[in-house]
């Protein structure tokens, strides 16, 4: 049976480029590489080293070994048929190096800079001068051009100074530990580490194909590489950021935000590659300016992460592992070879990272669990190994003993890591830090990513501008003004004032500072403001450029309300158009007459429901980037039970609870809030007569959408729309 199957595979590769074996190959490598990550998983191992391990036993190790027939047979030798999955395995580099940049959280970086730096700094220096130093006195038979002997040395110092970010953060991630100081100080030095080594890698590579090292082709490569990264990160940051919130915007066909990802990552692989640095050094700066685009949604990123995990690692590291022949090491001198550059990477980049980690300020447990945590070297190794192979740079022995290390070192990471850090201390500041965090995650503003205005020229529209341009400024949130003409026989004059005036309005407002800002200050980020004039009704306009992808939507209209009472049809239709997050503004007395950017009070109705918490955050968030005064009001118009007048226990303390939870939302944002209860009074009236005694200029008021045609928020919403002399920002769930 084997030797059938050999037979025709064989035949197939003799007749030239066979589209059968390649085929073959391709679902070969995805299914080991699948079942031995899922395996490696099981036991507590990356699933990427199950991917390695199975190129490893499909090669000459294990399957080549016992059917060497059969194995020659599914992959051969011959360069066009190696050229077919070749050329996957290569464009699955650029991939990896896409995926590894979008994971890299730069902010993160810039939270604990000083730790990060020095350890980063020591944790590359270090291995990298004892791997140079092993280059130099490694013996010639073990080099592939003796007389390049300082190329292959600076090879093997990069190969052992860096550490695989993927696989350091998933451990990390793992223990629970993401969160924690000394877990951001793991991942954000793996980052700098990652950073520094492909950059190092990008030069090396560039002397590679130079042939020759002198100070020419040093200075090129350096130059090119300083020149390539002040580009990517000013005015391709920009290009980046715009390519795809256009294609997000305008195409309708099916992903293809994912194609505009591709296709800046090879264009800037490209343009590395033409200035004389290498291609990996491209897609890695691509993946970081990718990942930090301000409207990349977790669809998004899935997709191309899907993408990426499912086909291209592993026919990558299936290959990489196939390239690997740990026959060779039965030769003793390989075998202890092999052994020593283990051991020189471990100690180099253990004492590394220690040293950092002390530099930087760490104790001598968290700079011990540093230690551990730096020495995976993963995905990152075989990369580089791979590419100095086919570059010529190392030999098939320096690979073999290289993707070893690889191995070893990272299979005995997560344990040791494991072992460090639960030896490492919750401290009280990191314990408080751990649960705002908590808090926010779960909260409903710090997960807002992307705004959109629909707003006329009305001061209504004006008013919804200002406050949208309060709750982006402070996070810097993208926004998108929908400017609503109210006729056609006005609809080139309105266009165009209400296209100016929305987006001049959440512009100014947005350059508002929590607590202390004012007209000329410099906002904390730039107002990130896009205006999209429509060419269609109100309702139509909004449902199309819902689908972009949006988390709220602020309404102002000059019609907000109808006569009879209730709000106006044509904001009805548009809020129906919209099926997430509402904020529908209405304006009333001096926010509205005045025009200020920021009201002095505001007024908040708690009931203890998720949209009033809600509410609750829209009015602190208000607050605190206004400096105004925020009230949580509890409204109870139950009768008193019994002759003496008192509540039951629980009715009490359950209105106190509320109060209390609201108070707590407050404080994890460093606030000061008020609270005052109403009781056996109808809400609308409570609502709408303390707004007016306590000079509230604005009440925020979480409600629920109701059914039918007209926009129905309820009856107490109704009332205190009819009752109320102050703006309202109703905020629907």
């Amino acid at each position: 049976m084997t030797l059938s199957v050999g037979n025709a595979f064989a035949a197939e590769a003799a007749k030239g480029p066979s589209e059968v074996v390649f085929l073959s190959q391709i679902i070969v490598l995805l299914l080991f590489g699948r079942l031995l990550g899922e395996l490696m998983q099981q036991v507590g191992q990356p699933s990427v080293m199950g991917q390695l391990i199975a190129g490893i036993v499909l090669g000459p190790s294990a399957f080549g070994w016992i059917f060497p027939d059969l194995q020659h047979a599914l992959f051969p030798r011959t360069p066009e048929q190696k050229a077919m999955i070749e050329g996957i395995s290569q464009f699955g580099i650029l991939l990896l190096l896409l995926l590894t940049g979008m994971e890299t959280d730069l902010r993160l970086v810039r939270k604990v800079g000083k730790a990060a730096i020095s350890i980063s700094i020591s944790g590359v220096a270090v291995p990298f001068i004892c791997g140079f130093t092993l280059g130099q006195f490694m013996p010639d038979w073990l080099l592939p051009h003796p007389d390049q002997r300082l190329l292959t040395s600076l090879f093997l110092g990069t190969a052992l100074s860096i550490s695989s970010i993927k696989i350091v953060a998933a451990i990390v991630r793992e223990m629970g530990f993401t969160r924690r100081n000394l877990g951001q100080v793991i991942v954000a030095s793996a980052i700098c580490e990652d950073t520094i080594g492909w950059v190092i890698i990008a030069i090396t590579f560039s002397l590679a194909e130079a042939g020759t090292i002198d100070l020419i082709s040093v200075g090129k490569s350096v130059l090119g590489t300083a020149v390539f990264l002040l580009a990517s990160f000013t005015v391709g940051r920009r290009i980046v950021f715009f390519l795809i919130r256009w294609t997000n915007d305008n195409f309708r066909s099916e992903f293809p935000v994912v194609t505009v990802i591709l296709v800046i990552m090879g264009i800037m692989a490209l343009i590395t590659h033409f200035i004389g640095v290498h291609t990996v050094l491209g897609a890695f700066i691509a993946g970081v300016l990718v990942g930090e685009s301000p409207i990349l949604s977790k669809h998004i990123d899935e997709q191309v992460r899907g993408l990426i995990l499912g086909f291209f690692m592993p026919v990558f590291f299936g290959m990489a592992g196939l390239s690997t022949d740990l026959t060779v090491l039965r030769d003793p001198n390989l075998l202890v070879m092999a052994l020593v550059l283990i051991a020189i990477a471990s100690v180099g980049k253990f004492a590394g990272a220690f040293i950092g980690g002390t530099v930087g300020g760490l104790t001598q447990r968290e700079s011990l669990a540093l230690a551990c945590g730096m020495n995976a070297r993963g995905s990152t190794e075989v990369i580089v190994a791979s590419i100095g192979l086919s570059m010529g740079a190392l030999s098939q022995n320096l690979f073999t003993m290289i993707v070893a290390m690889a191995v070893i070192t990272t299979m005995a990471m997560p344990p040791m890591l494991r072992w460090g850090l639960a030896r490492v201390p919750l401290r009280k500041e990191e314990k408080a830090r751990l649960e705002r965090e908590e808090f926010e995650a779960k909260g409903f503003v710090p997960n807002l990513e992307r705004l959109l205005l629909a707003v006329d020229e009305s001061p209504n529209g004006k008013l919804a501008s200002r406050l949208a341009g309060l709750i982006s400024g402070q996070r810097g949130l993208p926004i998108t003004v929908l400017p609503l003409q109210k006729d056609e026989s006005n609809k080139a004059k309105a266009k165009s004032k209400t296209d100016s005036e929305g987006a001049e309005a959440v512009e100014k407002t947005a350059a508002k500072r929590a607590g202390n800002a004012d007209d000329n200050e410099t906002p904390l980020v730039p107002a990130d403001v896009t205006v999209r004039t429509p060419d269609k009704p109100a309702e139509e306009a909004i449902k199309e450029e819902a689908t972009k992808g949006y988390d709220l939507l602020f309404i102002g209209a000059e019609n907000a309300k109808k006569k009879g009472g209730g709000f106006h049809r044509d904001l009805a239709r548009a809020a129906a158009a919209f099926e997430g997050p509402l904020a529908v503004v209405v304006g009333n007395g001096t926010l509205l007459e005045g025009g200020r950017e920021c009201p002095r009070n505001i007024l908040v109705p708690v009931t203890g429901t998720e949209v009033s918490r809600r509410a609750a955050e829209v009015a602190i968030a208000l607050g605190r980037a206004c400096g105004a005064s925020v009230t949580a009001l509890y409204v109870s118009s139950r009768t008193v039970n019994g002759s003496n007048g008192r509540r039951p226990l629980r009715s009490r303390r359950q209105q106190q609870a509320i109060l209390k939870d609201i108070v707590e939302i407050a404080d994890r944002y460093d606030y000061r809030i008020k609270t005052a209860m109403r009781t056996n009074v109808p809400p609308d009236t409570a609502i709408a007569t303390t707004a007016k005694r306590g000079g509230y200029e604005l009440i925020v008021m979480g409600v629920n959408r109701r059914g039918g045609d007209s926009l129905d928020f309820g009856d107490t919403a109704a009332g205190v729309l009819e009752k109320a002399e102050s703006s309202i920002l109703y905020l629907a769930g």
